[in-house]
């Protein structure tokens, strides 16, 4: 009988190992306790992240967005050659070069010997056209190619076109003024921002077409001329740009 008990004892005390799912109230009063799972590791600071799982400072950082920076594109070189359309004067297309230099200098009055009509730049000169300020051409009245044999008689409200590569800019004549070329101050109003108005702010695009007024000159009596044969004075036709368009 012993023996049985023995056998039976050996036996519930296996199941109860076995199974492993039992709680521990479960547990058979003075039997074994229950085996408790081992609670998991935490993983230390020098434990590595598991690779699914990408870690903060192995991701790719994306950079602030920036301000864009004002456009330091810079802007095209004026053409060498522009042209000229007075519907008033029968003149089209007619050639306008520039240069460095001030109005009818040595270099101007060249272009103008060669049949150009000459616009002089800098300092000295002016701005090229469709610019804030005095666009300024020059040419002859009685020789050469004589662009400008009528530009005297050009009247108030009458239309110059220049075309700069492939844009048109319009101009419309407002007034005519006299230079002298004995007069540094007649000179100076002439070349200024707003011709015929030194120390003034230009706040528009403007245009002065000269020409000699030699026929003038002689009439009164008056022959000075300067080194590069130009009359003491110069008619010119005052204007205001009123449209830019494409050519």
């Amino acid at each position: 009988m012993a023996g049985v008990r023995r056998v039976v004892g050996l036996a519930l005390g296996g199941a109860l190992v076995a199974s492993g799912c039992s709680s521990p109230s479960a547990a058979p009063r003075g039997g074994p306790e229950p085996r408790t799972a081992p609670a998991p590791a935490s993983p230390s600071a020098s434990s590595s992240t598991p690779s699914g799982t990408p870690s903060p400072s192995s991701l790719p950082t994306t950079p602030a967005p920036s301000t864009p920076s004002p456009s330091t594109a810079t802007p095209r070189p004026e053409p060498r050659r522009a042209f000229l359309t007075v519907p008033r004067l029968g003149l089209r297309d007619f050639p306008v070069v520039h240069y460095r230099g001030s109005p009818d200098d040595a270099a101007g009055t060249a272009l103008q010997n060669d049949g150009s009509l000459a616009s002089p730049r800098g300092p000295g000169g002016g701005v090229a056209a469709g610019e804030v300020g005095n666009h300024i051409v020059t040419g002859h009245r009685l020789s050469s190619t004589q662009p400008f044999r009528y530009l005297p008689s050009l009247p108030r409200g009458s239309r110059v076109l220049v075309r700069v590569g492939d844009t048109v800019h319009v101009y419309e004549v407002r007034r005519t003024r006299w230079t002298s070329f004995r007069s540094e101050d007649s000179l100076a109003a002439q070349r200024a921002p707003v011709p015929g108005r030194p120390g003034v702010e230009a706040r528009r695009a403007m245009i002065t077409l000269s020409t000699c007024a030699t026929l003038e000159d002689h009439a009164a009596g008056n022959y000075w001329a300067d080194e590069f044969d130009n009359p003491e004075h110069r008619i010119d036709k005052i204007g205001v740009l009123v449209a830019s368009r494409p050519a």
